[in-house]
């Protein structure tokens, strides 16, 4: 009889199988080892090829963003400089927003501070963003992305209509709000 004793893992020689749900009625239910989690095998494959069933990894939290540039990262002060993400296995979902002046970098604009590093095979675009008095060019929008290995969004511009982007010049002023994800 499980629900009424402690027992210790050590002591369990074979898993335990039980029939039907299971209830933690106070708790949480802690995976001890690396690199386990909740395994989903019994769910069908898609047409795609699986590499994991396995949800060995969810983590919440916050992060602190900073413009930069990309030729010198400089500094800036701001009045807002929030960041938080939710980390689901390989995919990294975040929201961002700085506020700040008398920013100091050089080359094109990005948003540093990420908090993981992003995955080598996968970049691309984030999601959305919103910027006010950031500079741009008359009849374009701009896009934020993460390229491989990196920890930064580059914030670009594509012409509206589409076409290819281009770099958005670093801003000493900004208000910018991002919303999005990207792989690690």
């Amino acid at each position: 009889k499980v629900a009424n004793s402690i027992i210790n893992a050590s002591q369990i020689a074979t898993p335990i199988t039980l029939p039907g749900d299971v209830t933690l009625s106070t708790g949480n239910l802690v995976i001890g080892t690396a690199g386990k989690g909740i395994d989903f095998t019994v769910t069908s494959s898609g047409s795609g090829t699986m590499t994991s069933e396995l949800l060995a990894d969810y983590e919440e939290g916050t992060f602190t963003p900073v413009a930069q540039g990309s030729t010198t990262a400089g500094t800036a002060s701001y009045s807002v400089q929030t960041g938080q993400y939710t980390k689901i296995g390989n995919r990294v979902l975040f929201n961002l927003r700085i506020v700040y002046t008398g920013g100091t970098g050089t080359g094109n604009m990005r948003v540093g501070g990420l908090p993981f590093t992003s995955n080598s095979n996968l970049s691309g675009a984030v999601g959305s963003i919103y910027a006010e008095n950031l500079a741009g060019t008359v009849g374009y929008v701009f896009v934020a992305s993460v390229a491989a290995n990196n920890t930064y969004l580059a914030i670009d511009q594509v012409i509206v209509g589409g076409g290819g982007s281009v770099g958005t010049t670093y801003d000493g002023a900004a208000d910018i709000s991002i919303s999005g994800q990207y792989f690690v």
